[in-house]
C-alpha cells in the first residue's frame, strides 16, 4: 500500500464522512472500490465460497476508519469468513491526513489459538513488508496444516443452542441431550456455544456478535457442520448458512438423519423418507435456472413456463403420495395381524420411554432373547415383539417401540403414526424411566405428552424405574414411597420377578381378583445399600 493510496482514501472517507475502501489483487490492480457508513463498510459478493486448502482469496482490503481505533470484530470476521490475503485499516488524525495502518491477516491454527494474526500499527509510508513473500509464506504454512489435519470417519461440528426464557438446568440439560443426539448420530462434537437471549432473533435465532464470534470459531476449529439445537425456519437456514458459510442443520434433521441411519426395515425405510420429505418440502429455494423455460403461443401461455423449484416441488409431491400409498398398504397389514392377535385372546405389552432409557434391554432381559442394545439414542427404531410366558403360564405378546425425545418432530410424528398404532392395542403400558438421569421427571411428562397427541394416554401404564441400582439406597426407598411403579436394573436383572408380578396383576386382575374381594397393590420393597432386593 503506497502513501499516496492511503492519504486518498483517507481524504475522501474525511470528506463525507463515510469508510471508503479497496480491494486489490496480487498484481496490484483495484478490483473493487466500496463506500460504506460512518461505522462499518460492506465488501461485495463475489461468491462468498472458500478458497481452496491451504489457498486464500488473492485479495486485499484497504479500507479507512472514521474512529481512532483499529481492526474491529466486523474486519476480522470478514478476513475469516473470506480467507483474504490481509485486511487494512488505516485511522485519521483531525485534518484528514493517514495516521496508522492497522494490518490482520489468517495465520495457521494450532492448539486452539488465534487464527488472526496482527502487525504493530504504524504510519502508511513506514510499512516495510515484502508482500509477495509475505503472503506465499503464510500459504505454505497454511498448506502444510491442511495436508496434516487428522482425517476420521466422524464428521466434526459446533452445536450451538440459544435459549429465551430457559433457567441454567434446562439450558444445561438441552445442550447434553444435543450431544448425544450429536454423537449418536456419529458426529464428532468439537465445542458447543450457548447463548442466554430474552427472545430468539428472527434472522439468526442468535445475536450477531455472538454469531460473529461463531464464525472465528468454526474456522479456529476447522469444523465445515453447525448444529442447531432451536428448529430452524427455511429463511433462518438460509440466512446462517450465508453468514458462516458453512453447512447448518437444526435438531428436526439431526434426529432425521439418525433414523435413516437406524431404519432396517421396509416399513420403517419408507417412513424415514416420508418425514425428511416432508421437512424438506418447504425448504426448496427458488433458484435463477430457465434450462427448463419453454415459449408457447396464446393468451395466458407466453413466459417462463415450469420453473425448476415447480419441478422439484412437483416430484416431491409425486414421491410424498407414493410412499403414503405404500405405507398405507403396511398398515393395512398390521391391523390385520392385530385383529388376528385379539381374536386369540393374547394380552398385549408394550414398552414406551424416553429413548436410551433401556427398553430394548428390558425386553432381551424378560424374554431371554437378542435384541440390538447400545448406548446411544433411537438405537432402536423398528420395532420388535417377543412372546413373554408368565410364571403361572399365562403368555403376552410384548413389544418394543420407538423411543420419545423432547419437542419430537412433527414430521416424524406423522410419519410413524402408523407404526405408533400398535401402542393403541396394548393392555398395559411399560413404561421405563432410566432414574439415573437428572431430570427423569421431565422425560415422563414428555412421554406422556408424545402418546397423548397420538391418543394413547388412555391405556393402562405401569411405571417401570430403570437403573435403580445406581441410585444411593436412601434415594431409591424415597422415589419408591412417593411414587407408585417397580424398581429395576434391565441390565444387572433386579427386580425383573416384581415387575412381572406387578404386570401379571394388573393384566388378571378382573379374573383373579374379583371387584369384591380387590386387594391393594402391594408396595416393592426397598433396595438394600448394595443395590439388591
Amino acid at each position: 500500500m503506497s502513501h499516496e493510496l492511503a492519504r486518498e482514501l483517507t481524504e475522501i472517507s474525511f470528506e463525507i464522512g463515510r469508510q471508503v475502501g479497496v480491494l486489490i489483487d496480487r498484481r496490484g490492480e483495484v478490483t473493487h472500490v466500496m463506500c460504506g457508513t460512518a461505522k462499518s463498510i460492506e465488501l461485495p459478493d463475489w461468491g462468498r465460497l472458500r478458497a481452496g486448502l491451504g489457498r486464500l482469496r488473492g485479495l486485499r482490503c484497504i479500507h479507512t476508519h472514521i474512529r481512532d481505533e483499529g481492526l474491529d470484530r466486523d474486519d476480522l470476521t470478514d478476513l475469516a469468513l473470506l480467507r483474504l490475503d490481509a485486511m487494512v485499516a488505516i485511522t485519521m488524525d483531525e485534518r484528514g491526513l493517514p495516521k496508522l495502518a492497522h494490518v490482520g491477516s489468517l495465520r495457521p491454527v494450532t492448539n486452539g489459538g488465534d487464527p488472526v494474526e496482527l502487525l504493530a500499527p504504524t504510519a502508511p509510508a513506514n510499512l516495510d513488508l515484502d508482500f509477495p513473500a509475505w503472503i506465499r509464506d503464510i500459504e505454505d504454512e497454511l498448506g502444510r496444516l491442511d495436508r496434516t489435519r487428522k482425517i476420521g470417519s466422524s464428521e466434526g461440528a459446533i452445536l450451538v443452542s440459544v435459549s429465551a426464557g430457559r433457567s441454567a438446568d434446562e439450558l444445561e440439560a438441552h445442550v447434553a441431550e444435543l450431544v448425544e443426539l450429536a454423537r449418536s448420530a456419529g458426529v464428532e462434537v468439537v465445542d458447543t456455544v450457548t447463548q442466554q437471549r430474552s427472545r430468539l432473533d428472527p434472522r439468526y435465532v442468535m445475536g450477531v456478535g455472538k454469531l460473529q464470534e461463531l464464525v472465528i470459531h468454526a474456522l479456529q476449529s476447522g469444523v465445515d457442520l453447525v448444529i442447531f439445537d432451536q428448529s430452524l425456519s427455511p429463511t433462518q437456514a438460509r440466512n446462517l448458512a450465508q453468514r458462516l458459510d458453512l453447512r447448518v442443520i437444526d435438531r428436526t434433521q439431526l434426529i432425521l438423519d439418525i433414523f435413516a441411519q437406524h431404519a432396517t426395515s421396509r416399513d420403517g425405510k419408507l417412513q424415514v423418507e416420508l418425514a425428511q420429505l416432508r421437512y424438506r418440502m418447504p425448504r426448496l429455494a427458488q433458484r435463477a435456472d430457465v434450462s427448463l423455460s419453454r415459449l408457447a403461443g396464446g393468451i395466458g401461455g407466453r413466459g417462463p413456463g415450469e420453473t425448476k423449484l415447480e419441478v422439484d416441488r412437483r416430484r416431491v409431491r409425486e414421491r410424498v403420495a407414493r410412499l403414503e400409498r405404500e405405507l398405507k398398504k403396511l398398515r393395512d397389514q398390521r391391523q390385520s395381524r392385530r385383529r388376528q392377535r385379539a381374536r386369540r385372546g393374547i394380552p398385549v405389552l408394550s414398552i414406551v420411554g424416553y429413548t436410551n432409557a433401556g427398553k430394548s434391554t428390558l425386553l432381551k432381559a424378560l424374554t431371554n432373547t437378542e435384541a440390538h442394545v447400545a448406548n446411544a439414542l433411537f438405537a432402536t427404531l423398528d420395532p420388535a415383539s417377543r412372546r413373554l410366558r408368565f410364571p403361572r403360564d399365562r403368555e403376552v405378546i410384548i413389544t418394543d417401540t420407538v423411543g420419545f425425545i423432547r419437542d419430537l418432530p412433527p414430521e416424524l410424528v406423522t410419519a410413524f403414526r402408523a407404526t405408533l398404532e400398535e401402542l393403541s392395542d396394548a393392555d398395559l403400558l411399560l413404561h421405563v424411566v432410566d432414574v439415573a438421569t437428572p431430570d427423569w421427571e421431565r422425560r415422563i411428562a414428555t412421554v406422556r405428552q408424545v402418546l397423548d397427541e397420538i391418543g394413547i394416554s388412555k391405556a393402562p401404564e405401569l411405571l417401570v424405574f430403570n437403573q435403580i441400582d445406581r441410585l444411593p439406597a436412601s434415594e431409591a426407598k424415597a422415589l419408591l414411597e412417593n411414587r407408585d411403579g417397580v424398581a429395576i436394573s434391565a441390565l444387572k436383572r433386579i427386580g425383573l420377578q416384581d415387575l412381572l408380578s406387578d404386570a401379571e396383576e394388573l393384566l388378571w386382575a378382573e379374573v383373579d381378583h374379583p371387584p369384591e374381594d380387590k386387594r391393594e397393590r402391594k408396595r416393592i420393597p426397598p433396595l438394600a445399600a448394595d443395590g439388591t432386593q
